[in-house]
């Protein structure tokens, strides 16, 4: 051991008159010598300049464990570090990681030490403290930190719970520093680490004490209390006391405040006929208090306890006020008491006598600042200004001389504003009034003053994040003076400290020590105040400064063997140790265990689970019952006798503990069970958070079609189908449609195979169906003719028969030339076939015509015009016949292979054999030919062709044979078009427009020579039928998949069977722009599947209470577990997602000319559930599918899907039928009929005394139990302190009523939209919608509870009810307790187990007690959603603004109508209610000027939607209730008689904005504009876009949007700027009308920029 020995000289023994008692001289000086200054404040480098006295201590450390005792300023943390590194590097060499902890006592001190060892060392450092939420943290985020960090700086608090809880073990460790390290005594936390984990560690990990004052207790002025003291500091932490021998170093470096006293008078003001009032006044509230608690008729342990503590809040008020009085003055005492006024408890959410009880206290603390404010000059308001009379405030008793010796002191300092001075005080209340009272006196106005406390319980106390940025503000010196109680004493770094000032005498050594060690600036004062003539205060400051100099001393100079013969005397017998983990508990945690694990139970504001104990006294000997909330794992326990009382609850505590662990209700970390979901589907939601939001995308493949595939494209001979008749009829009979048959090698379900189906073209109808009609064999040569039918068919009407072209640097091809077997996929394999027209039965195929087809392709093989592409050349092919002389029959048209009778030519089949486009003729052109004008036969403007045949010739290379031939007029073929949507019902018409599905344009037919077309001996029916296929194939492909996923689920219940067409619905979003979607399943399975997993948890778990069953349920239910359910099923390959594109549609044998290829980094069609597939992005497009099926999907998606399925699983086979598709899934979710028979019996043993009660509430209810006390389990409040109480009934009934209410709904709304439904369901599914129902029916009067409060708000809530019980309306007003929605929930809980789970039968009974349900036209919207919606339907914007006034909030409302801005405001004391009454007011204000909502009819669509995206995200996908405008009035103007000026001046002063950039990329300036609009609340602007077209291509845009087209858009945009007028803009021609909208909106911004309304920035 190093005895160290001091130099003499170094450390005189001072008597008291040596101390300065002059006043003291300030140097405030700015000396920031980095060799003065304490290493901690050193700049950011990691690179350490120890000084000698430094590394002689971490030499010392580095071999034993020590306590540095050093000055405060002596570098302590440097060395700290020092060590940290060494350690740091040899962690890094081995394998087993080792942990270094530094521990400091306060959250301040821990935020400092981090950031200092952060800077310092290239470690990871990490700081914890309670504020972090470090308590609820599991074994998993301990792991995480531990893995992620080496160096953990924590409060002692947070690593004495990480041991106990054995997240943490010493043996992790290899170093441990502890700083401020005296406090190691007693029960501190310290002290608890050492003694419960260190002595009796095997692997100990190295200590490194620091401390400037190791001795902590009062009055240690002899040398052997400081030996004691620290011989059991250094035995606690199994460390020598260290310190310099030679201290001149030290001293040269550590700056020594220069310490001196200030005194002041007594008080000579007398005080005592205030105090009299104050006390009297104090008494009279107390009085008043007691007699209120005892008026109450019914008066609660809840009750009690508050006005316990009603009266202790009281009794210290009154002892603040007097303490001000007494130490600072009348002024400060002033302040005392309004700081208590603001302080007044919020009784908003209380009972009547509780809210009178506060008042009395309000009363109270008002009269006495009347009392103390009628000895003021309070008239006059700045009476502290310049020319206030300080001597004589002091002698009126305005101020206490010591107050004014302060005030002095400060006016010392001067006018610098660079003095930093710290003023300790004892109280916190004495802070915070003189900090007040210092920011008022006139001459102190250039100081910035502060105050700093603790975050303790107390009502005065300031909040962690206030305290740091106090704390950085004086650090940084934007503060000057600074009040702090002791919470500043240790540790904290503030190098520019020059002064600090003890206001209130220090009581120990160590806090006089400490509070010194502030001033770290050189030239620094201390300075404490003292009272003159205070004999009491000079012996208590000779005590500290002798101690301080018996503790040096002893320190320098102590025995090296002393320390040796201390005994250890720490075993702990009372502790109970989880052998599988090493977590434990000792008797004195056990009692904060036990309040923690009660905290977890399920409560309510009425109940706040908490143990109650009881102590017996015998025989010398006291003995501790605890009795457990109702919910706890069990009710009552009896802990052994012992000596005292506390000792009894400690042992008690212990006990129940241990009982609680081996129950399972503390886990092996003996922290409270969450209940964690069960193991064989484990899924920690921290893992996957984003699955199953919105938010998240994700890459899926799509599901391959079974039914579709086939392998007779390889077999030589006969090939065996299955045969699906195509019948089409139109509701226009002259409109014939040759039908179809559909050749497949699977046989597909009956309700997918045989199906009628509507098909909506333009104007007219067409009703389609499907059915089987056997088998057909067909031979190789069919076989081959009829998949060249199918590519040519395909090929020429939907994609090209002639590919590759010159201009594309590729050669002209005729697609069909060679072997097409690379346009056929084993997985994608059918024929689509033409039958005889006829009406037998016999199906009958149609050869000639398929033949017909094959000759077309030879002859095109042979005589194809492939070198044709406009470069000249004179091509000539053959004719069919005996000569190509011209023949001079005028009723004969010649055509490239026969001559054709001229009456035969109407809706003939031609194809062009130089472009090969299929068309069909309309009629011959008489008096043209193919010398006719060019632009004058087409309406052409210019064209650089003057007759047709040059025209072939010059682009063509053909020279024509008969070009006196008249010409043909053509119908062009078109794309396929979307025809499974209604776009003549108004209410698909906005969807259709978005999903780019049919939309008439005026068709462009074509003049052609005939000799250019080819004869196909095809009608015109199967022509048209051919436009038909791909909406019918799609929806045929839709519902074998379907039917493929029911294949997959395979239920099969007797003679039931659920019909494809509704796993269809469940498997298609709205984005596919459908007539059905899987939103209005989805509503009805989320309750049904809340409804079997509620149920199934209740019987299953008898003894788990509510809290625990609504978190397994949560978790059961919630997204991110349906979605991993759902992907484990692969359902997500199923999924529907995007609206049918039937230009992406391909027939087998058919090449698309649209292809997408892939580019998702994905080599199989499935995509892998890994994390590089998923994103947040959201530039993302959603549904859009590439050549491999792979699409992003929202992750909701997926979640949505699964609950859908089990709401159409229900909706066909009832609840069993949705049992088996959860079960498919992997849901737990069985209701077994035994576990009903279990907890039926399980009720009918408990003692049930019959009463009159029972039988009064079942005659209301309208329904006898079997098992009584079912019923008086549900009328029990957990504040009851009852064995049972109706928590676990109330989950279960809740799940019940969801779902009938959601079942009635649904088939009682069957052509409502979605979003309207689940508005009806949150309308009749709440709290306040069964309080209502529990107070209809008169059941409030049952409930059983004790609680003050909820009597109260029963009785209120009562009263308030409307007379007439019309309650569908919304009501404003007081809502209805949580308790009486609850007692409605438990009843109809108990009904279900009572009537052994007959949902029928609980919906006979509960419907009566429900009704009226809210219906669409009574269901009223909460009004700021119904502002929010009509706003945005009108395209106007709201601004909103809160603020809070005292308790109660101010909501403003601004609206800008087109010509006039409505303001309207609402107060409450919830933010959410007052703005909810300034939009009431809002929605009646435009109702009179005529702006309403009309609901709109039952079954309608919203068509005002405004986008026009592509990818069909924006308004379609929320869920919305869909409202429509109705203007009442021809015009919304009003008179100016009307205008309120007052209400519009706000928009008229509104700065000019500036708009830093305008993105140019598409949409850009559109969204500029709209954010404009909405800053400046102006209304939407409108745009209108106009086609316009040529038969010539046209230059179209500029720069790098320059297009060439037939087609462009331009667009007027109309805004109406409030107070200007209306604006209008045209905008330049462009390609498309997105971007013919932003040229308009980038013309109207340069334009309000012209007008000077704003300023367009640089870009």
């Amino acid at each position: 051991m190093h005895s160290l020995k001091e130099e003499q000289g170094n450390h005189r023994k001072r008597s008291f008159s040596e101390i300065n008692l002059d006043p003291p001289d300030i140097m405030v000086s700015d000396n920031n010598d980095p060799a003065k200054e304490d290493p901690s404040s050193s700049s950011n480098h990691k690179d350490l300049n120890p000084r000698g006295y430094q590394l002689q201590v971490y030499e010392v450390a580095k071999r034993i464990n020590i306590i540095a005792v050093l000055d405060t300023g002596g570098g302590k943390t440097m060395i700290a570090v020092m060590l940290i590194k060494d350690f740091g590097q040899a962690i890094k060499s081995i394998d087993n990681k080792k942990l270094i902890i530094f521990l400091a006592p306060t959250v301040h001190l821990v935020n400092q030490q981090f950031e200092y060892i952060k800077i310092h060392t290239s470690l990871e450092v990490e700081q914890y403290y309670g504020a972090k939420g470090v308590d609820e943290w599991n074994s998993d985020c301990w792991e995480k930190e531990i893995k992620e960090h080496d160096v953990l700086v924590m409060t002692p608090q947070v690593l004495l719970d990480a041991l106990r809880k054995a997240f943490l073990s010493l043996e992790m460790m290899s170093l441990m520093i502890i700083d401020e390290c005296h406090r190691a005594t007693g029960n501190h936390p310290y002290a608890k680490i050492m003694k419960e984990f260190y002595h009796k560690s095997n692997n100990k990990p190295k200590i490194f004490g620091m401390t400037a004052s190791p001795v902590v207790r009062k009055g240690v002025s002899s040398s052997n209390d400081c030996e004691g003291q620290i011989s059991e500091l250094e035995s606690v932490l199994d460390c020598m006391i260290y310190t310099v021998e030679d201290r001149k170093e030290m001293e040269a470096y550590v700056p020594s405040a220069k310490e001196s006293c200030r005194f002041f008078d007594p008080t000579q003001f007398s005080s005592l006929d205030l105090k009299a009032m104050v006390e009297t006044s104090w008494l009279k509230a107390d009085a008043s208090l007691s007699k209120l608690q005892d008026s109450l008729q019914t008066s609660y342990e809840d009750m009690d306890d508050k006005f316990k503590t009603l009266q202790k809040r009281l009794s210290n008020d009154h002892a603040k006020i007097l303490h001000c009085l007494d130490n600072l003055g009348l002024i400060c005492a002033y302040e005392a008491v309004k700081v208590c006024l603001e302080n007044i408890p919020d009784t908003k959410e209380e009972c009547e006598a509780y809210r009178e009880s506060v008042l009395q206290c309000k009363n109270f603390l008002e009269e006495v600042l009347s009392i103390i404010g009628e000895a003021l000059p309070l008239g006059d308001e700045n009476f502290l200004n310049s020319g206030f009379d300080y001597l004589k405030a002091v002698d009126l008793g305005y101020l206490s001389p010591k107050l004014h010796e302060l005030l002095q002191l400060f006016q010392s300092f001067g006018e610098t504003r660079q003095v930093l001075c710290l003023i300790f005080v004892e109280r916190i209340v004495t802070a915070k009034v003189i900090e007040r009272f210092v920011k008022n006196v006139s001459y102190l106005s250039h100081f910035v003053v502060s105050y700093l406390t603790g975050s303790n319980t107390s009502v005065d106390s300031l909040a962690p994040k206030m305290q740091k940025e106090t704390l950085e503000s004086f650090r940084s010196g934007k503060v000057n003076l600074l009040f702090a109680t002791d919470v500043v004493e240790e540790g904290i770094h503030v190098p520019n400290c020059s002064c600090v000032i003890r206001f209130d005498l220090p009581k120990t050594v160590r806090s006089y020590v400490q509070s010194r060690g502030r001033a770290r600036q050189s030239n620094s004062q201390f300075i404490m105040m003292l009272e003159r003539g205070n004999l009491k205060q000079r012996n208590q400051l000779y005590d500290i400064i002798r101690s301080e100099y018996s503790m040096t001393n002893t320190a320098m100079n102590r025995d090296p063997d002393l320390r040796l013969l201390k005994e250890r005397t720490f075993e702990e017998t009372n502790v109970y140790i989880v052998d599988s983990t090493g977590a434990s508990i000792t008797a004195d945690s056990a009692v904060s265990l036990i309040h923690r694990y009660c905290e977890k139970l399920p409560g309510d504001k009425y109940y706040m689970p908490k143990p109650s104990f009881k102590l017996t006294f015998s025989g010398g000997l006291y003995e501790c019952k605890l009795t457990l909330p109702v919910s706890a794992a069990f009710q009552t326990i009896v802990g052994p006798l012992s000596r005292n009382s506390h000792l009894a609850k400690q042992l008690v505590c212990l006990e129940a503990c241990r009982q609680l662990h081996q129950m399972g209700a503390l886990d092996d970390h003996l922290i409270p069970s969450i209940e964690e979901p069960s193991e064989n589907h484990c899924i920690s939601k921290g893992k996957d958070s984003g699955a199953g939001t919105t938010k998240r995308k994700e890459l899926h493949g799509t599901t391959c079609i079974h039914a579709l595939s086939g392998s007779w494209g390889e077999k030589p001979d006969v090939a065996v189908f299955f045969a699906y008749k195509f019948e089409f009829s139109c509701n226009i009979v002259s409109v014939v449609y040759s039908g179809f048959v559909l050749l497949i090698e699977s046989k597909l379900a009956d309700d997918v195979g045989n199906i009628e189906l509507d098909l909506y073209l333009i104007r007219k109808m067409v009703k389609t169906c499907v059915s089987l009609r056997g088998q057909v064999h067909l031979d190789a040569e069919q076989m081959m003719k009829a998949k060249r039918f199918q590519e040519f068919f395909f090929n020429g009407l939907f994609g090209r028969l002639f590919i590759g072209s010159k201009s594309s640097g590729t050669s002209r091809e005729f697609l069909l030339q060679n072997k097409t077997s690379f346009l056929w996929s084993p997985s994608n394999m059918y024929l689509l076939l033409p039958l005889e027209d006829g009406s037998s039965n016999e199906l009958r195929i149609n050869w000639p015509w398929i033949t017909a087809c094959t000759f077309a392709v030879e002859f095109l093989n042979k005589n194809s015009l492939l070198g044709a592409d406009g470069d000249g050349g004179n091509p000539s092919w053959n004719h069919t016949g005996s000569s190509v002389t011209e023949c001079k029959e005028t009723n004969v048209i010649h055509f490239a292979n026969s001559p054709v009778d001229v009456n035969n030519l109407s809706n003939m089949v031609v194809l062009a054999i130089h472009t090969g486009r299929i068309y069909s003729i309309i009629e011959l052109v008489s008096d043209t030919s193919a010398d006719s004008s060019f632009n004058e036969t087409i309406d052409s403007v210019s064209s650089e062709f003057a007759t047709f045949s040059e025209y072939f010739h010059k682009k063509y290379g053909i020279v024509l044979k008969h070009p006196g031939q008249p010409l043909l007029l053509l119908k062009q073929s078109h794309n396929p078009h979307n025809l499974l949507v209604n776009f003549n019902d108004e209410g698909f018409s906005a969807k259709a427009s978005q999903a780019g599905l049919v939309n008439e344009k005026p068709r462009n037919n074509i003049h052609m020579p005939p000799e250019l077309l080819l004869v196909l001996d095809v009608p015109v029916g199967v022509l048209k039928a051919f436009y038909l296929l791909p909406s019918l194939m799609h929806r045929l492909e839709s519902l074998m998949l379907a039917s493929q996923l029911r294949e997959e689920i395979d239920f099969h219940s007797g003679n039931f069977n659920i019909p494809s067409s509704l796993i269809l619905e469940a498997l298609t979003t709205l984005r596919c722009c459908e007539s059905f979607s899987m939103e209005r399943l989805e509503l009805l399975g989320d309750s049904v599947l809340k409804y079997a997993v509620s149920c199934h948890l209740f019987l299953r778990y008898p003894n788990k209470h509510e809290g625990q069953l609504s978190a397994r349920r949560s978790w059961a239910v919630c997204n991110s577990t349906l979605h991993k359910l759902g992907t484990d099923h692969k359902l997500q390959g199923y999924i529907r997602d995007s609206a049918f594109d039937p230009r992406h549609w391909v027939a087998p044998g058919q090449r698309s000319l649209r292809p997408v290829p892939c580019k998702c980094r994905v080599d199989s069609l499935e995509v892998p559930l890994n994390k590089i597939f998923q994103t947040e992005d959201p530039k993302i497009k959603v549904g859009k599918s590439c050549d491999r099926g792979h699409r992003w999907m929202c992750s909701k998606t997926i979640s949505d899907c699964v609950e859908a399925l089990i709401g159409a699983y229900y909706l066909s086979g009832g609840l069993i039928a949705a049992l088996h598709m959860m079960n498919w899934l992997g849901i737990d979710a069985e209701l077994d009929p035994s576990l009903v028979a279990e907890a039926i019996n399980r009720v009918s043993l408990r003692s049930y005394v019959p009463n009159d009660e029972i039988h009064i509430i079942e005659s209301k209810i309208g329904y006898k139990f079997s098992v009584k006390f079912f019923l008086q389990e549900a009328l029990t409040h957990a504040s009851m302190h009852e064995f049972y109480c109706y928590q676990r009934l109330e989950f279960l009934g809740d799940s019940v009523l969801d779902l009938l209410i959601t079942r009635y709904l649904y088939h009682n709304h069957t052509d409502i939209d979605p979003g309207e439904l689940t508005d009806l369901r949150s309308a009749s599914v709440n709290n306040e919608s069964f309080a209502q129902v529990a107070v209809r029916h008169d059941l409030h009067k049952h409930l059983q509870h004790c609680s003050t409060l909820l009597l109260n708000q029963i009785s209120e809530y009562v009263q308030s009810f409307p007379e007439s019980h019309d309650t569908t309306g919304s009501r404003p007003g007081i809502k209805g307790p949580k308790a009486l929605g609850d007692l409605v929930e438990s009843i109809v809980g108990a009904i279900l187990i009572d009537t052994n789970l007959n949902l029928d039968e609980v919906w006979r009974i509960v419907e009566p007690l429900l009704s009226p349900i809210v219906t669409l036209d009574k269901l009223e919207l909460p009004p700021l959603r119904e502002l929010n919606e009509l706003c945005d339907s009108l395209g106007y914007f709201i601004k909103e603004k809160c603020v809070n006034k005292g308790e109660m909030v101010h909501a403003e409302l601004r609206l800008q109508l087109d010509d006039i801005l409505l303001v309207e405001e609402g107060f409450d004391r919830s933010r959410k209610v007052a703005k909810g009454k300034a939009a009431s007011y809002l929605l009646k204000e435009l109702e009179n000027r005529g702006i309403s909502r009309k609901r709109r009819k039952q079954g309608c669509v919203d068509s005002s939607q405004t986008t026009d995206d592509d990818s069909l995200e924006p308004t379609i996908h929320k869920r919305r209730r869909r409202a429509e405008i109705q203007l009442l009035e021809e015009s919304t103007t009003v008179p100016s008689a009307t205008y309120d000026s007052s209400k519009t001046a706000c928009s008229t002063t509104t700065a000019t904005p500036v708009i830093v950039t305008i993105n140019t990329k598409k949409g850009g300036p559109r969204t500029t504009l709209f954010e404009l609009c909405k800053k400046l609340l102006w209304p939407m602007p409108t745009f209108k876009a106009t086609e316009h077209k040529s038969s010539a291509p046209m230059e179209i845009g500029e720069g790098a949007e320059r297009k060439k087209g037939f087609i462009s858009f331009v667009s007027k945009i109309t805004l109406n700027v409030p107070r200007f007028g209306i604006i209008e803009c045209t905008g330049d021609a462009r390609a498309d009308k997105k971007s013919s909208s932003d040229s308009a909106a980038l013309i109207m911004l340069y334009e309000l920029e012209q007008l000077g309304k704003l300023i367009i920035g640089e870009s």
